[in-house]
């Protein structure tokens, strides 16, 4: 990937664009997709989608019932104990994938938090950054030799706007000296976009091309760590929690990128770039505001995505990736 080819394709799908509408009349009948957080909100909605055009979809999931109860209708959907905040949990998970399937076609990174209080995990991590991405990335790692199997795989990771809040902060990048939850999520969707430009580099070889996207501004269960107060001072809902924000998606709205990442024919022989409104973003330039779209040049940097990459590998140690 270079930032030449960070530009928009001239996609038939815009920001209005549906699930359905990305996925109407395409059968996935014989392709199995892993998607995480698929059990509640863009999650949901993806793995709906997925399950109804033909696909078998697993689902790891934090909290196993809960999964299981909202994907009891969902045909072809099931359910794996996973935390993704707890790599012990995700080698696991990833076992029990492998025990199951010869292959993935398409791991879809959904499950994410955001703006959370500070939480320290594993040996005293930064929790938004382990969540987001190192449980992402070990997960990926351990269940790469099912995508290599398929022969043409792709991983499609959600990150967001909130990327430009920050890039990857190599000199205390877990908050050691003085917590703030909104760069703290920058960071971890920084992250997010460097780990799919550094997976797609080593993978494409094998067929296994990945993206990062925005999915838009969706009001659903990633801000529960936020008041009503806060979500109102936002002009994000009103004091009912209705949404009164300009330019919200609905979940299947907000579901729609990352299943046109998934599946478009647009972005065969594509990959390592960060995506929104069902189209390849643009690059932005630094100081534009969030609301304005696009991809800061940052967060598509080869050499940032390596450099990250091998501090994953350090810190989590998962099975490395090689060309």
């Amino acid at each position: 990937m270079t930032a030449t080819e960070q530009q928009p394709l001239g996609s038939p799908f815009s920001a209005a664009s549906t699930a359905e509408d990305v996925l109407a009349g395409r059968d996935l009948s014989g392709t199995t997709a892993v998607v995480t957080g698929g059990y509640s909100g863009l999650g949901l909605e993806t793995t709906r989608v997925l399950t109804a055009a033909g696909a078998r979809v697993i689902v790891p999931a934090r909290r196993p019932d809960v999964a299981r109860d909202a994907l009891r209708e969902m045909q072809g959907s099931e359910v794996i104990p996973m935390d993704l905040a707890d790599l012990d949990s995700v080698r696991t998970a990833a076992a029990h994938i492998g025990d199951r399937i010869d292959r993935i076609d398409l791991l879809m990174a959904v499950a994410g938090v955001m703006a959370t209080p500070e939480r320290r995990v594993g040996p005293g991590w930064e929790g938004q950054l382990t969540a987001n991405h190192f449980g992402h990335f070990t997960l990926t790692c351990e269940l790469y030799p099912l995508l290599a199997a398929a022969g043409g795989a792709r991983v499609v990771v959600n990150s967001s706007a909130g990327h430009t809040l920050t890039g990857i902060r190599w000199h205390d990048p877990h908050f050691r000296t003085g917590y703030d939850q909104w760069l703290a999520y920058g960071q971890s969707k920084t992250a997010n976009s460097l780990f799919a430009v550094n997976l797609d580099a080593l993978g494409r070889g094998n067929g296994v091309r990945a993206f990062a996207l925005h999915p838009g501004k969706i009001i659903t269960g990633l801000q529960r760590e936020m008041t009503l107060q806060e979500q109102i001072e936002r002009g994000w809902v009103d004091e009912h929690g209705h949404v009164v924000g300009a330019d919200f998606k609905t979940p299947s709205q907000g579901a729609a990128t990352g299943l046109w990442a998934a599946t478009s024919p647009l972005l065969d022989a594509r990959g390592g770039l960060y995506l929104e409104d069902c189209d390849v973003a643009r690059v932005s330039a630094p100081g534009t505001p969030m609301d304005d779209g696009g991809v800061r040049a940052y967060a598509i940097d080869p050499e940032e995505a390596a450099r990250l990459w091998d501090l994953s590998v350090a810190a989590t140690g998962a099975t490395p990736i090689t060309r």
